[in-house]
């Protein structure tokens, strides 16, 4: 083989090993930064309530709540978007994960279009929140089956848990409101957005 085929094929190996790692940090850190930025506006927002109201209604209040909220998401849904890609180039070769992988990016773009497009943006807030919370559970179907048909069975069966939590929530009544359903589907995805963003950060 041609020397320079090798140098290159080399190189080309550890800039989408850099790719792995910054994603999986994406991954990690995502979810982290998007709950902060909820709870924190949650604390400058004492009218705030758990069964009233939806998350989305701190991207509309006055002060610092709205700015919190919003830039909150918007940051953690480019960090969702690049740990989504990261994804999509790990699942080559796999036609159910890229396609479960590729959902996932789009969702990131919803997450990030809920901060953009806050709640006072009709209807386009309303679209890609339920974008957002439709996209994440049929991107872990996919996943979740590409998982079980690669041999990846504990993680094949986790991935098919966090669709079916995130997906069951939103069938139990907790009041007027949508802010713990739209919770408990969050924490389900950043669970998985963790687990997984550390994994891609052991990929050899």
């Amino acid at each position: 083989m041609d020397n320079n085929l090798i140098v290159a094929s080399s190189e080309g190996k550890a800039i989408v090993m850099i790719w792995l790692k910054v994603s999986g940090i994406s991954g990690v850190i995502a979810p982290i930064i998007a709950f902060t930025s909820i709870l924190v506006a949650i604390a400058y927002s004492p009218s705030f309530s758990w069964t009233e109201n939806a998350l989305s209604d701190l991207g509309v209040q006055e002060g610092v709540t709205a700015v919190l909220f919003n830039a909150g998401l918007i940051i953690s849904g480019v960090l969702a978007i690049i740990f989504a890609t990261g994804l999509f180039t790990l699942q080559k070769g796999n036609l159910l994960g890229r396609i479960g992988a590729l959902v996932l990016v789009l969702d990131a773009f919803a997450l990030t279009a809920i901060g953009v497009f806050p709640e006072s943006v009709k209807p386009t807030h309303f679209y890609a929140s339920v974008t957002f919370f439709v996209f994440f559970p049929i991107s872990m179907l996919f996943l979740g089956a590409a998982f079980l048909r690669t041999s990846k069975t504990k993680l094949g069966f986790f991935t098919l848990i966090v669709a079916a939590v995130a997906t069951v929530v939103w069938t139990v009544p907790f009041g007027k409101g949508v802010a713990i359903p739209e919770t408990i589907s969050g924490l389900s995805a950043s669970t998985w957005a963790i687990v997984s963003g550390f994994k891609m950060l052991r990929v050899r």
